[in-house]
């Protein structure tokens, strides 16, 4: 093989999200794990109606799943439609003995065993000891400033520094003096772009194998990258990995009254992620796996033990040391361009978050620059004109939100009309 199979075992890394939530809830949390689940397992219990966007991304996905997945995700075969309900019984009993016993109830016993189950007769080799083992780390984010503010991200696994050098590079561009939606800055982002990707495919990696992390984020790599770039000329691009501008990752954030920020990004990949589901408890399997590379010798190779290179970054934005506005752009590969052009929006044109997130956006992607509809055909022209090979994508780029911590206490949020989302106070 020359990748890792999307649709398959192979490409279910054990899941970490649960023994983090537990975790967070023991050390930061007051409420405990029990009144924390509660709405979670209600409307697991009861339904939710399907909104807009995901019944529209659930009928374009429904073919990838397999098996015990088409049961538990399908009504009589098909996708759902706007505003039927759906259930997930099995997943609201798994959430309920979380709840009640800990992180254990979920890596250990019945429910460890049914995921086992599913997977080794997938041809999967995980294994109890390999649940039993998760854990999570407690990380120092790693930063970069631009124009007055600090943005923060996760170091690797995640592709965050690919965010904070392509900012590095478009320090040295005057990024101000330009039409927010011409050609010129779409093109100095998207060769941007391809030099901070083609970065983060060779260097960015699981942390115990990620050795090139500070020469990625130095200012003189920066400079150097900036350097190749021409104003009148677009490049070729970087190799891609497998990867895509895919549609399954929710983004959240929440600021509570004592300004306790919280950046939360979740994703199962692809749409429906391996297209697996556990016989049981219909628990859905991501497929974060395949953003491993099988290249021998490379930093991010399949390995057993290892974390994959990982597209979700959840992000905050600082000034003097304290945060003032957590936020986050979804869409796969797309993320760090999205953090870097929702950055370059405040600061460089003084948009408002709401306008910042709504503004069209634009992408280059393994060898195609995606324009929204957003930008004028003229600016499409101009980009062609530049070399680049343009195409109007089928769905939008991305989605975000964002709350901005304001000086005088008010707190305003910003939510992405590109997804099903809300800003909302009480």
């Amino acid at each position: 093989m020359d990748a890792v199979p999307l649709r398959s075992a192979h490409a279910v890394t054990i899941p970490g999200a649960i023994e983090t939530f537990c975790h967070l809830a023991e050390t930061e949390g007051k409420l405990g794990l029990d009144a924390l689940l509660a709405p979670a397992i209600h409307y697991a219990e009861t339904g939710v109606p399907v909104a807009p966007r995901v019944a529209f991304d659930w009928g374009n996905d429904a073919e990838a799943l397999q098996g015990a997945a088409r049961n538990a995700f399908l009504f009589d075969g098909k996708a759902p439609s706007v505003g039927q309900i759906f259930r997930a019984p099995g997943q609201a009993e798994v959430l309920r003995r979380v709840a009640r016993d800990g992180r254990d109830a979920f890596y250990s016993g019945e429910i460890a065993e049914d995921m086992i189950a599913t997977l080794q007769a997938a041809g999967g080799l995980h294994t109890a000891e390999d649940f039993a083992s998760a854990a999570c780390d407690r990380v120092t984010p790693v930063s970069a400033s631009y124009k007055g503010v600090d943005l923060a991200e996760h170091p690797p696994n995640g592709q965050g520094a690919t965010a904070l050098l392509l900012l590095n590079i478009l320090a040295h561009f005057d990024i101000a003096a330009m039409d927010p939606f011409g050609a010129q800055r779409a093109h100095i982002e998207a060769e941007a772009s391809k030099l901070a990707y083609d970065a983060r495919n060779r260097f960015l990696a699981d942390p115990d194998h990620t050795s090139r992390l500070e020469h990625m984020l130095s200012l003189e790599t920066a400079a150097k990258l900036a350097a190749l770039i021409d104003p009148k000329r677009a490049m070729a691009a970087a190799a891609p990995l497998s990867e895509a501008v895919h549609k399954d990752t929710i983004y959240i954030t929440v600021v509570d009254k004592d300004r306790m920020a919280v950046s939360l990004i979740y994703s199962i990949f692809h749409g429906f992620g391996a297209g697996l589901a556990s016989d049981k408890f219909g628990i859905l399997l991501q497929n974060r796996g395949a953003g491993f590379t099988l290249q021998e010798g490379h930093a991010n190779e399949l390995a057993g033990g290892k974390r994959p290179m990982h597209t979700i970054i959840p992000g905050m934005l600082r000034k003097e040391g304290g945060v003032v506005m957590p936020f986050g752009v979804m869409g796969g590969a797309y993320q760090p361009t999205g953090h870097a052009r929702f950055v370059s929006n405040l600061q460089d044109f003084g948009m408002d978050p709401q306008s910042a997130i709504d503004a069209p956006r634009c992408f280059t992607d393994a060898g195609v620059l995606k324009v929204e509809r957003g930008y004028s055909d003229q600016t499409r022209q101009e980009l062609s004109d530049l070399g680049h090979s343009v195409e109007i994508p089928g769905t939008a780029l991305g989605g975000a939100q964002a709350i901005n911590i304001r000086p005088d206490g008010i707190l305003e949020g910003a939510s992405d009309p590109r997804k099903d989302g809300c800003a909302l106070g009480y």
